[in-house]
């Protein structure tokens, strides 16, 4: 796994050991980053969440186009350390948090990008959304890139930007009510 494009363009990610973590692959990292850049235009300055994150290549791919703080949450320990061993191989940092999305509370800033990477199969994403809505760690207006199984329902009554299949995932765009 390799961050895809910016200044780490080609640089090697570590992803956590075991069966826990499921990466997003590279084509639909590819493919998510493009439908961001033809809604956004630009990352620079954005801050970014990257929800479920176990090994950080969203959130590090984010950053890596010019994103300004990242904050990067997973409940599992070695996600955390893979997270951490990535930022520190790349020389950079991020607020890295071990903790279940809904238990955290009030949010330190707003983030203008959200990715949210759920285990499939366990219904997370509505209930994680909400979360972290109420709790202030999703600016109005902001864009969220959902991963789900294709099968996955997500609960959401917020705008639907585009969707996309890439084998048994499917990637939403959303935004956020203003």
């Amino acid at each position: 796994m390799r961050v895809i494009s910016g200044r780490w363009r080609g640089r090697a990610l570590v992803a956590p050991a075991g069966e826990t973590t499921r990466p997003t692959s590279d084509r639909a990292r590819e493919a998510i980053f493009s439908m961001l850049t033809s809604r956004l235009g630009s990352f620079e300055g954005l801050d970014v969440l990257d929800v479920f994150a176990g090994s950080g290549a969203l959130g590090i791919e984010a950053l890596s186009r010019g994103c300004g703080t990242a904050c990067f949450i997973d409940n599992d320990a070695a996600a955390v350390r893979a997270i951490r061993a990535n930022l520190a191989a790349l020389g950079t940092t991020g607020d890295v948090r071990q903790a279940p999305v809904t238990s955290l509370g009030p949010a330190p800033r707003a983030h203008h990008l959200v990715f949210l990477d759920p285990p499939y199969g366990k219904g997370l994403a509505g209930p994680a959304l909400a979360h972290l809505m109420a709790q202030g760690w999703i600016a109005p207006g902001a864009i969220i890139s959902v991963e789900t199984s294709a099968g996955d329902e997500l609960d959401s009554d917020w705008e639907l930007l585009v969707e996309r299949r890439f084998g048994k995932a499917l990637v939403r765009l959303l935004r956020a009510p203003a």
